[in-house]
């Protein structure tokens, strides 16, 4: 059976662009790859090389140009000294991870993709603090003491033993990567992976260093001071550029986070940049009014309580709130509900005074109290 048009496979035009190319390559792939149809494996992987085939071709510069004047028969050998002449192995993975990443969950179906063998960042350490309510208001210093990975100092992180040295991987030349031509379902195939010999580090180590057993690292002791800011909040986080664990084969350090946790406070409450607070009056405070002395986390401040102030409301203190953790000038508000304290318990005289007041209000003259459980308006019938 005839071998089907490559432009047809892909479903484009003769004359499409490379974004065309791969456009159409990314939906025939997504549609037809073997692991997004487990009921139809066997069909969707015949589908699927084909797609791959075709687009192998069309990709190709020197191969679109031979197959647009020869046809199939440019690569079938046909042809003899007039078809393509170049290479018709290709690596499938290069081709499928180059168009798709990790679209399936781990980069190509055809093998590994490859990895540098040179310097990585340490790996990033993260440790958690716990400070006060005040400290989160005034910003602080903190000393840590962490056991963190540091450069072998006998080795100089080489992780060789002195006086000897790394030898760079024959197997792989140093990359860390390997080439594997495969025989698949899909055709001959060319896959990467990493190096078996030397394990992906490129490097070999005869004699290794015997204070970091070749590792390049030693575990120590350091004291860190962190910074805590102004107007930091309970699970937010600081980071430490370069404080975290080495890198390895020279790369950088990694980071330091430390997760803060901030004590409750007995009497404000966080809401963002606002702090909230009750203060409880008397209700003749309240009637009257009078100067409170409010307590803030800066410090007391005095207010002018205005006469008849009602029970919840609010008395707002500018700029004594929480400070911006971004930017320290920017300070939010402390808001003061008001809790006007009722007496539980009157004198004979205040209890007169208090029905007299009533009176001359006009307000309706509360009865007494029941006495030894008895009803002083009459017996139930």
């Amino acid at each position: 059976m005839a071998e089907r048009d490559y432009y047809e496979t892909l479903g484009v035009q003769k004359g499409a662009t490379d974004d065309d190319l791969k456009k159409a390559y990314r939906t025939l792939g997504k549609k037809y790859h073997p692991d997004a149809n487990p009921g139809n494996t066997e069909q969707a992987a015949e589908k699927f090389k084909e797609i791959n085939k075709a687009y192998s071709i069309l990709s190709d510069k020197d191969k679109r140009a031979a197959y647009d004047q020869f046809g199939h028969k440019a690569f079938d050998g046909s042809m003899g000294g007039a078809g393509y002449h170049g290479s018709m192995d290709f690596d499938m993975g290069d081709i499928f991870s180059s168009v798709f990443g990790d679209f399936f969950g781990g980069g190509s179906p055809f093998g590994n993709r490859r990895q540098e063998a040179g310097p990585r960042q340490g790996p990033d350490v993260q440790v958690t603090i716990q400070i006060s309510f005040e400290d989160a208001v005034n910003g602080a210093e903190k000393e840590l003491q962490l056991n963190l990975s540091d450069k072998c100092g006998t080795c100089n992180g080489s992780g060789a033993k002195p006086g000897t040295f790394a030898e760079n991987c024959k197997h792989c030349g140093g990359s860390g990567q390997e080439r594997v031509l495969q025989q698949t379902i899909l055709g001959r195939m060319t896959s990467v992976r990493t190096c078996s010999v030397c394990r992906g580090e490129g490097k070999i180590i005869r004699e290794v260093c015997q204070t970091c057993s070749g590792r390049g690292k030693v575990k120590s002791g350091k004291k860190i001071v962190v910074t805590i800011p102004k107007g930091i909040d309970n699970g937010q986080s600081i980071r430490i550029p370069g404080k975290g664990e080495p890198g390895d084969k020279g790369g950088p350090n990694g980071d330091l986070r430390v997760l803060v946790y901030v004590k409750p406070h007995t009497r404000f409450r966080r809401d963002g940049m606002t702090l909230r607070a009750e203060i409880n009056i008397s209700f003749v405070q309240a009637a009257l009014g009078d100067v409170l002395t409010i307590p803030t986390v800066y410090g007391d401040e005095r207010h002018e309580l205005k006469p008849g102030t009602q029970p919840g409301s609010v008395i707002t203190l500018r700029g004594k709130g929480m400070a911006n953790v971004h930017n320290p000038r920017s300070v939010g508000d402390l808001e003061v509900t008001i809790r006007v304290a009722v007496p539980t318990k009157l004198t004979a005289r205040q209890e007169e005074l208090l029905r007299e007041f009533a009176g001359e209000t006009g307000q309706p003259t509360p009865q007494p109290p029941s006495q030894n459980g008895k009803k002083r308006f009459g017996k139930k019938k």
